[in-house]
């Protein structure tokens, strides 16, 4: 798409141009914006209709829609802010730069401007951040009549009308009414007689995620949001929960490959934010390591001994690693899509441990056959590494199930009990037993 509409602006082609433009979907037209240097942005952005505008304007990344608010007139900026759904004016407030934030505020309308203040009151990542303001909403006592001409008078406007919100003279939320439920009625109807008053909502205060959670439960297309006092104040449409999904899963992945999380695209963040978000995990990995090092020193004795013992180490850590780390990727993704609840803990361990006897009954097995013999080593030796990897596995898998819930109860993100750390915590062990077992046995 990018490079047709290049060939067309080099060739000097604006009427084609144009009409390209009239004839392309507008997230498509965004995502071949963002590959145009200032000028062909410029050129096409001015091309389009302001209503296209002002929707193509909110599917562009924030690198083109700051550009774009740098390069057009004051004017321009406001016709695009005012046109904005209130939701989307917040979410780019919030990532731009001060001097393109202020550019923005000072071309909004004073009432928009208020209304943009309170939202960013919101704590960051709840609902009350996230919902929007453009909804259709009826007093309790209207006729269904009077509700589908005011939706006709009004819906244009609206970021949603595929349900009905109802509300008494407070502004207490009553019940919840589907268009199509809406145009089925008959017109006389009073809306409190046929609207749905069992509603899924949610508190201002509530967290992003579990506002997800609660979509892929009731598969929802919108969700009421309410005060304290159970006062409709917004809503929240699908369109945003499948953001914050894509969000919440990057922050998991980066969670669990131990990086603080990051919002920036990669190729955008500088070589610092990188160093900074990564650094801080690999310096406590670091120091955890120590353990395992303490315990090889403790035991110098018996790796002196027998000498060949050492060569099983990184064999036993990793096996050790990766088997914890298959438990706990299951148990971080059951807890994160509700699958797996705290309470839970006890059937974790019970079905990990049962798994883990298969696994380690499987993986000894068979390293004692390569070891014994393949590498030529005394019996007593393979059995001491094999009867290790057996308890490790077992351990490993066990630990791994566990400590996801347990972080779940302590209100940590499960994700920071990922790879990384369940491979320091299996380690210590790991090499705590294979010791042990090769005094025992081998009568060191």
């Amino acid at each position: 798409m990018a490079t047709e509409l290049l060939e067309l602006i080099e060739g000097e082609k604006i009427n084609e141009l144009s009409k390209k433009l009239q004839s392309m979907n507008h997230i498509d037209i965004a995502k071949s914006m963002i590959e145009l240097d200032d000028r062909e942005l410029l050129l096409v952005f001015r091309l389009l209709t302001k209503d296209i505008s002002v929707e193509v304007f909110s599917y562009l990344d924030k690198k083109s829609q700051k550009r774009i608010i740098e390069l057009i007139t004051d004017n321009e900026v406001k016709d695009i802010i005012e046109k904005l759904f209130l939701d989307d004016t917040v979410d780019i407030i919030e990532e731009l730069p001060a001097n393109i934030v202020g550019k923005i505020i000072t071309n909004t309308s004073l009432e928009k401007r208020q209304l943009i203040n309170q939202f960013l009151k919101y704590k960051e990542d709840s609902a009350g951040a996230i919902m929007t303001i453009e909804f259709v909403e009826f007093k309790e006592q209207i006729t269904i009549k009077e509700a589908i001409d005011n939706i006709r008078e009004i819906g244009i406007n609206k970021e949603s009308i595929d349900n009905c919100f109802i509300i008494d003279n407070k502004r207490v939320l009553k019940g919840i009414l589907s268009l199509r439920d809406l145009i089925l009625s008959s017109e006389n109807s009073v809306l409190s007689e046929v609207m749905e008053t069992n509603i899924v909502s949610v508190k201002t205060s509530e967290d992003q995620e579990k506002v997800a959670e609660l979509f892929k439960t009731y598969d929802l297309l919108s969700m009421p949001v309410v005060d304290a006092e159970n006062r409709l104040v917004g809503i929240i449409t699908v369109d945003d929960i499948v953001d914050i999904i894509e969000q919440e899963n990057t922050e998991d992945f980066q969670k669990m490959a131990a990086m603080e999380p990051n919002e920036e695209p990669y190729l955008e963040t500088t070589v610092f934010t990188l160093a900074k978000h990564r650094i801080v995990w690999l310096l406590v990995l670091m120091i955890s390591a120590t353990f395992t090092g303490a315990i090889i020193q403790k035991f110098e004795d018996v790796i002196q001994s027998v000498v060949v013992l050492a060569s099983f180490i990184p064999m036993l850590m990793d096996t050790g690693g990766n088997a914890g780390s298959q438990s706990a990727t299951l148990v971080i993704r059951g807890l994160a899509l509700g699958e797996i609840k705290t309470k839970d803990y006890l059937k974790v361990i019970f079905k990990e441990f049962r798994v883990s006897i298969l696994v380690a009954l499987v993986l000894s097995l068979v390293n004692f056959i390569r070891i014994y013999f393949f590498t030529k080593v005394s019996f007593t030796i393979s059995l001491t590494v094999c009867i290790s990897l057996f308890l490790t596995v077992i351990l490993a898998k066990v630990i791994g199930g566990i400590l996801p819930i347990i972080s779940k109860k302590l209100k940590l993100d499960p994700a920071i009990m990922a790879s990384p750390l369940i491979t320091t915590i299996v380690d210590t062990f790991a090499l705590m037993v294979y010791f042990a077992l090769a005094k025992l046995l081998l009568g060191i």
